[in-house]
């Protein structure tokens, strides 16, 4: 049974920061790409990072570039999310996502709140 479990979200002051963690099970995780999306409220889920399935190539969108770090270690089959510098439109719902191929799984996702 394919599970992507993400946790690690919470309230969060603007400037602070939170560590995402995404825990796979049920499927080859070293195989798989990697990536985090957020979606807030009437808006479309959007890419904010991917990480290759070795983790030697990352990608981020301009608007967490330098704020937000994506890592896996494929022995914990995990992966994380560092964001730092948080501000208040970061809030949304965080995803995980592993690509392989034409096999995608999502995970249930990890609500994210920057506010004072």
């Amino acid at each position: 049974q394919v599970q992507l479990v993400e946790s690690g979200g919470g309230l969060v002051q603007p400037g602070g920061s939170l560590r995402l963690s995404c825990a796979a099970s049920g499927f080859a995780f070293s195989s798989y790409g990697m990536s985090w999306y957020r979606q807030a409220p009437g808006k479309e889920r959007e890419l904010v990072a991917a990480i290759s399935s070795t983790g030697s190539s990352t990608h981020y969108a301009e608007f967490v570039k330098g704020r937000f770090t994506i890592s896996r270690e494929n022995a914990k089959n995990t992966v994380y999310l560092q964001m730092n510098s948080l501000k208040p439109e970061d809030t949304a719902m965080y995803y995980c996502k592993a690509d392989r191929q034409l096999r995608t799984f999502w995970g249930q996702g990890t609500q994210v709140t920057v506010s004072s």
